[in-house]
This record gives C-alpha cells, structure tokens and sequence, in this order.
C-alpha cells in the first residue's frame, strides 16, 4: 500500500480570546501610536504588537445605528478577521474604528479590511527597514 503524502494541515478558522483587543490601554496604545488607513466605511488603527498574532479591537459607536445593526456590523468584521487573519501578515494590533453607513455585504467588508491592512503593513515595514538603516 502507498500512503499519499502528508498535506499540511489547514490553519484552523478561530477567533479566540487571544485574539481580542480588551484593555483600555491597549486601544490608547494603538490609537495613539498605530498607522491609520481610511477604507469605505470605517478606520483601520494598526500598530505592530510582540505577540506573534493579530489581535482585533472593535470601536461601533451608536451613531453607527441602533444595537442590531451595531451587533451585525461587529459580528461580520469579526468574521472577516476570522477567516483572513491566516493570510494577513501577523504580529499586528487592529482596531476597527466604524462611520455610520448601511451594512455591507461580508466579502465587501473582507476587501476594505485586507487593503487597509496591507497598506498598513507597509508602511510598518518601511519604517523597520528605514530605523534599521539609521
């Protein structure tokens, strides 16, 4: 008999408690110190953390709408960073910083989160190679 050969296993799809922002300081931390990029309907705060993970903050304010539509909106992007944090660059802290608007469609939601997230990723790793050459 001939065993096919192993496949990695697939990453696994959580959002675990490590994975949250949950201290005040920590969201003072990245919104004082962290790259903000704009996308759409709300702020990206992205500020590089020692974890070896990403970690998410969600800030949905009552402008945003009443608490159903808050909750969706919180549960949507939750899953995005759910399902995306495997092919984002790790190390990060976010925070979502959302503007009142209608509630987007999931995968549009996934594609202002990644650029934003990508844009930012790059301008962390300009500043590394920037302070390592000084």
């Amino acid at each position: 008999m001939n065993a096919a050969p192993a496949q990695p296993a697939p990453p696994r799809l959580t959002f675990r408690k490590r994975h949250r922002l949950a201290r005040a300081r920590d969201y003072q931390t990245v919104f004082r110190d962290g790259v903000r990029k704009g996308r759409g309907p709300f702020v990206l705060f992205v500020n590089p953390n020692a974890l070896g993970h990403s970690r998410l903050g969600l800030s949905v304010p009552r402008r945003v709408g009443n608490a159903a539509a808050r909750n969706m909106i919180k549960r949507r992007l939750r899953e995005v960073f759910r399902h995306s944090q495997h092919e984002m660059p790790r190390g990060y802290d976010l925070v979502v910083a959302v503007r009142p608007h209608d509630p987007l469609p999931l995968e549009e939601y996934r594609r202002l989160l990644l650029d934003a997230w990508r844009a930012a990723d790059a301008v962390w790793t300009k500043r590394r190679s920037r302070n390592a050459d000084a």
